[in-house]
């Protein structure tokens, strides 16, 4: 439900090209919590839309890394391409599920490196068919206005077209967070953003089936 509610946002965010124009920024801080009120670290992207742009031709790179994608979240817009490049002296096969974008890389040692494109938008879960506890998520955008908070959570979106627009906080195990921000040319405007996240959700390998040995423990 997460992805399919967060795939019909997305595909409303579907405006017209960004005209070029003096543009303002988007400030503020993100927090995110355990469903039990406790702080919580994680990766948290944020993003804005109501235009379309043009992809870059940047290559994003999700590492994979002690039986982990790192980082696990990741952005990048409609029309990029994203790397995995694989560190460990072990195999790993790289695939997905989610309706944006189906694909399966296939089983690469260490020294590998595979890539894909990502032509629609929406929410992309990956995983690996050999290691249940690795997980990452990409959002495929329809522009360039998204960013990744820091540890403190502050958050900047350099070169936003003055106008009213929807600023979204997404983190793995949660649903997108959104509220709505009005930019002037040559400001910021400023935003506070909330997330309570919870457990990570079991999936199947790529065959629809339970992994063998049901997997270890999510981290």
């Amino acid at each position: 439900m997460r992805a399919v509610a967060a795939v019909a946002v997305l595909a409303a965010g579907l405006g017209g090209a960004a005209a070029a124009q003096p543009s303002g920024r988007v400030v503020g801080t993100v927090k995110v919590i355990e469903a039990d009120g406790q702080p919580a670290v994680a990766d948290v992207v944020v993003y804005l839309l109501g235009f379309n742009e043009p992809p870059t031709d940047k290559v994003t790179t999700i590492a994979q890394k002690g039986r982990k994608f790192v980082p696990g979240l990741v952005a990048i817009t409609l029309g990029e391409k994203v790397e995995f490049p694989n560190f460990d002296p072990f195999l790993h096969n790289v695939f997905s599920q989610s309706p944006p974008r189906k694909f399966d890389l296939g089983s690469f040692p260490k020294g590998e490196t595979k890539q894909t494109a990502f032509p629609e938008l929406g929410v992309v879960d990956v995983y690996c068919n050999i290691h249940p506890e690795m997980a990452a998520t990409i959002i495929v955008l329809p522009n360039r206005r998204h960013t990744v908070a820091g540890p403190d959570g502050k958050f900047v979106l350099d070169g936003v077209p003055p106008g009213d627009w929807t600023v979204f906080g997404f983190v793995r195990r949660a649903k997108p967070v959104s509220t709505t921000v009005t930019v002037k040319a040559g400001a910021d405007a400023t935003v506070e953003i909330a997330i309570v996240r919870g457990a990570e959700p079991a999936h199947l390998n790529k065959y629809g089936e339970k992994y063998k040995d049901g997997g270890p423990t999510y981290r």
